[in-house]
């Protein structure tokens, strides 16, 4: 008979783990522990690219027939901030005044370890189904991604391994839970422009050729494109800057180089390549008219995806109302998630905690609030394999 794992207890074990990325600390291993007890055949998967770190990932799979319903998640956290701004110890998972306290409670230990305790409750009272229940879980979610959930999706197309659908335990809801299901996500483009001219005294300009006024032209003409109104789904597509920077520290000097970053959410009215078109036909239109030489690098973090609500997203709706009293809104808001990757192979959903703490200090979830989601987990797992 498979044993009943509390989720405030598991909790409070991944929280003592100081897993900031890329480092483990064992969380990847403690996860895998609790899911062996369970019966799940779990795959340790390690995985390095040039000039990053090791990272640890976990495929865990109970069962081999389909339906194979997936839970995905990350053991990784954000760095602490300044330890002496917490109220408790940000590894400690203390419990007070009906919350626990500590670095990713929130996002997202909390979710996987509802995750386990619903599905170890699901074992218990149903000790046949009709299916398979699996777990991705990578230690490389908040760092650069590249040796995370991405390599794992990589992974299970080479072994032809199905999953059906899958749900991302992220922090999806603002205020309380039950407010919000993420069923998809925007995409993301950061461009890098440089742009190289004369460097020389600011007193004799003739002599110099400064980058720095094509930039800001340049910059000025990408915010002032408006790049959509939104669509039933999603918000508008928007562009921010995020740096402008030139290699000059003198007053007095003409600088030889300006460099300026910026980022587009976009919505799927959009491509890589259709953004692309237009980022290097502005950039270079204007840095030409300056007679200065453009380079520009991009670095692309997801496309725009959504995933159609269904009958299983239907299902979940429903019981995330009952348990909660609130009927979450379909949402495609926020950053970028798992799930970029994931929808590459199965259609997938967001629904996890309350995520209105979550990279600050003193980050915590009400424990009411982990009964609930476990409760919601659970009685997804009921529905989707009655």
């Amino acid at each position: 008979m498979a044993k009943v794992i509390n989720e405030l207890s598991l909790t409070k074990e991944l929280i003592k783990i100081p897993s900031i990325t890329p480092l483990d600390g064992g969380a990847i291993a403690l996860v895998a522990k609790h899911l062996r007890s369970l019966g799940f055949r779990c795959t340790i998967l390690n995985f390095k690219d040039k000039n990053t770190a090791p990272i640890k990932n976990l495929y865990a799979r109970l069962g081999t027939s389909s339906p194979n319903f997936c839970f995905a998640g990350h053991t990784d956290v954000v760095p602490t901030g300044n330890i002496k701004s917490w109220n408790v110890g940000p590894f400690s998972g203390t419990v007070k005044d009906g919350k626990i306290y500590g670095r990713g409670t929130s996002d997202m230990k909390g979710a996987i370890a509802c995750f386990i305790a619903a599905v170890s409750e699901f074992l218990q009272n149903k000790k046949k189904f009709a299916g398979s229940i699996s777990f991705i879980i990578t230690g490389d979610e908040e760092g650069v991604a590249i040796n995370g959930t991405k390599k794992v999706v990589d992974y299970l197309k080479k072994k032809k391994e199905k999953i059906d659908f899958c749900l991302v335990g992220e922090p999806s809801n603002r205020k309380k839970i039950g407010q919000m299901m993420k069923i998809g996500r925007r995409g993301s483009l950061t461009t890098y422009v440089t742009l190289s001219g004369i460097q020389g005294h600011v007193a004799y300009p003739h002599e110099a050729c400064n980058p720095s006024t094509p930039i800001i032209k340049i910059l000025d003409k990408l915010k002032s494109w408006k790049l959509d109104s939104g669509t039933n789904n999603f918000q508008p597509s928007n562009l921010e800057i995020t740096k402008v920077s030139t290699d000059s520290n003198a007053d007095n000097v003409i600088p030889a180089t300006a460099s300026a970053t910026f980022n587009i959410r976009f919505n799927n009215k959009h491509t890589y390549t259709t953004l692309k078109k237009r980022i290097s036909s502005i950039t270079e239109q204007i840095s030409k008219k300056y007679k200065c030489k453009a380079k520009i690098k991009y670095s692309e973090t997801g496309t725009a995806f959504i995933t159609k609500p269904g009958k299983t997203v239907q299902m979940m709706s429903k019981v995330i109302k009952e348990v909660t009293n609130n009927k979450p809104v379909l949402s495609t808001s926020g950053g970028t998630s798992d799930a970029r990757f994931i929808k590459d192979i199965a259609p997938c959903v967001e629904f996890g905690l309350v995520g209105n703490t979550m990279h600050k200090v003193n980050e915590c979830v009400a424990i009411t609030d982990l009964k609930k989601l476990k409760r919601i987990y659970y009685k997804v797992l009921e529905l989707y394999f009655h």
